[in-house]
C-alpha cells in the first residue's frame, strides 16, 4: 500500500495475514478456507452489522451473489458456529502485523507526521480497558474477582495504545496488549506489566520515529519509566500528590522563583473568561531512593472568574521544561484522555459494542473478535483520511450510527460490485434528497 490505500488494499492487508493462518481441521470438516472465515469474522466488525453474514447468505441464495464476496471476498460464508470454533485456536497476534503496514502506509502518505507535537514527537497515549465481563462465561485467559459472597467475575482486559494529538478527534490504533495469566507467574497480570511487555515488544518498531508515552498516574512509577527511557521513549505521564510523597514534599520546600516557577493566562472558552495557571520545576526524585530517577514537574491550575476550580492536574516528564514550553508540554499530557474518549468510549458506545459478547470461547476467541474490533476501527479511520468518498459521505453523516444503520440496509437489500459502488449510490441519494428538499 504504497499510495493512499482504499478499502480494496485493507481488505488484501487482511487477505495477505489470513492465507498463513494455522488450520488444525481435518477429516470432511474443511469446505470453508481460514480466509473465509477470518475474512466473514472481520466483515461483522467492519460493516457493524451482527446479522450481516445472515444476510449475505440469504442473498447469494436468491441472486447468486452477495456483498460478502464483493466487499471481503468470502468466496463461502461459514455458519457462525463454525468460525467461532476455527477461530478460537487463533492467537491474535497473527494479525499484529496488519497494525504495523496500515501505520507505515499512513507514515508514507505523511498523515503520521500530521500529529506531532512538543518536540517533534508523536504523541502514544497507553490506557488498559475491559472488553468482557461474565459472573459464569470465562476462559484459561480470563481475570478474576473474588467477591466477598463467595461469586467471582471473570473478565477481559487490554492495553488499547493510540497515537493522539490536541485538537484532533481521530487516533491512530497500534496493536493490543493483552491482560492475560502469564506462564510461570503466579501473580494475576495487571496492567502495568502489560504496558511493559507492549514497551519491550514495540519499542524497536516505534520508538525510533520520536514518541512521547502519555499515561496516567499508574504508569508513573519508576521501574516503567525506566523502561520507556532504556527502550528510547520520551514520557509525559500523570502525577498525583497522593502517590509520589516524597516528589511533593521536594515541591513544598521549594522557593517560588528560583526552584519553582509559575504564571497565570487569562483564556477565553467560548462562553467566559478562564484562568490557566502553570507551575513548574525540574529536577525532583521520583521516589524515595538512592537511586531514583529524577524527573521534572508542571501543574495546570484552571478557575473561573469566580475562582472556582475547573480543572487541576499535574504531569512528570524527562523534557526540561521552561516558559516558553510549559503549555504544550501540558496540553500533550493532557491529550492522554483520548485514549479513553476517543478511542475506548467509541469502541463501547458508538457502534463497535466492545463489550458485548461476541463469543468467548476457549482459547482465544474473545482476544481475537477484540482485536478484529480495534482494526476495524483503524480501517475507519484510513478511509476517512484516505477515501474521498467516504470522508464526504461521514461530512454529511457525521453520526457513526447513522452512517452504518445506512449500510446495514443498503446490504441487506442490495448487492453492489464493489465497495466504491455503495459509497457512490450512498453519495448519490444524499444528492437527490438534496435537491428535493433543499435546506
Amino acid at each position: 500500500m504504497k499510495s493512499r490505500p482504499k478499502f480494496d488494499d485493507l481488505v488484501d492487508c487482511l487477505i495477505s495475514i489470513v492465507g498463513s493462518l494455522p488450520d488444525q481441521r481435518a477429516g470432511n470438516n474443511l469446505k470453508y478456507t481460514m480466509e473465509d472465515i477470518a475474512l466473514s469474522a472481520f466483515s461483522v466488525f467492519f460493516t457493524q452489522s451482527p446479522s450481516f453474514l445472515d444476510f449475505q447468505k440469504s442473498m447469494r441464495e436468491q441472486k447468486g451473489k452477495d456483498n460478502a464476496e464483493s466487499f471481503f471476498k468470502v468466496k463461502n460464508i461459514p455458519t457462525d458456529n463454525h468460525i467461532r470454533e476455527c477461530l478460537d485456536k487463533i492467537d491474535p497476534r497473527f494479525f499484529f502485523p496488519v497494525f504495523n503496514t496500515v501505520f507505515n502506509t499512513l507514515e508514507q502518505n505523511g498523515i503520521v507526521d500530521s500529529y506531532r507535537s512538543f518536540n517533534n514527537n508523536l504523541l502514544l497515549a497507553l490506557d488498559g480497558t475491559w472488553y468482557h465481563s461474565s459472573k459464569t462465561i470465562h476462559c484459561d485467559k480470563c481475570l478474576r474477582i473474588n467477591h466477598k459472597d463467595g461469586s467471582t467475575t471473570f473478565y477481559h482486559s487490554a492495553i488499547t495504545p493510540v497515537i493522539v494529538k490536541p485538537g484532533n478527534d481521530k487516533v491512530i490504533a497500534l496493536p493490543p496488549e493483552f491482560i492475560t495469566p502469564q506462564d510461570g507467574h503466579s501473580k494475576q497480570d495487571c496492567e502495568n506489566a502489560a504496558a511493559k511487555r507492549w514497551i519491550t515488544q514495540n519499542g524497536p518498531e516505534y520508538a525510533p520515529l520520536g514518541i512521547t508515552v502519555l499515561g496516567d498516574d499508574l504508569y508513573c512509577r519508576h521501574p516503567l519509566c525506566m523502561l520507556l527511557l532504556e527502550q528510547g521513549f520520551d514520557f509525559i505521564l500523570t502525577c498525583k500528590p497522593d502517590s509520589h510523597k516524597a516528589l511533593y514534599e521536594w515541591l513544598n520546600d521549594f522557593e517560588e522563583g528560583v526552584n519553582i516557577f509559575s504564571f497565570t493566562k487569562k483564556k477565553w472558552n467560548g462562553k467566559f473568561n478562564e484562568f490557566h495557571t502553570f507551575r513548574y520545576a525540574n529536577s525532583l526524585p521520583l521516589r524515595d531512593s538512592e537511586d531514583t530517577l529524577w524527573v521534572n514537574w508542571c501543574e495546570l491550575t484552571i478557575t473561573d472568574e469566580n475562582q472556582k476550580t475547573l480543572y487541576k492536574n499535574s504531569f512528570v516528564t524527562n523534557f526540561v521544561i521552561n516558559q516558553h514550553n510549559v503549555e504544550q508540554i501540558v496540553a500533550d499530557g493532557r491529550a492522554r484522555f483520548k485514549v479513553e474518549n476517543e478511542n475506548n468510549n467509541v469502541l463501547k458506545t458508538k457502534g463497535y459494542n466492545l463489550e458485548h459478547n461476541f463469543g468467548h470461547g476457549k482459547e482465544y476467541l474473545s482476544m481475537l473478535l477484540m482485536t478484529f474490533n480495534v482494526l476495524a476501527f483503524l480501517f475507519h479511520t484510513v478511509l476517512e483520511y484516505c477515501d474521498n468518498k467516504y470522508r464526504l459521505l461521514r461530512s454529511k453523516l457525521p453520526s457513526r450510527k447513522t452512517f452504518f444503520d445506512d449500510i446495514r440496509t443498503l446490504t441487506r437489500y442490495l448487492y453492489f460490485e464493489s465497495w466504491g459502488e455503495m459509497l457512490e449510490f450512498m453519495l448519490k441519494g444524499l444528492e437527490q434528497r438534496h435537491r428535493i428538499n433543499p435546506p
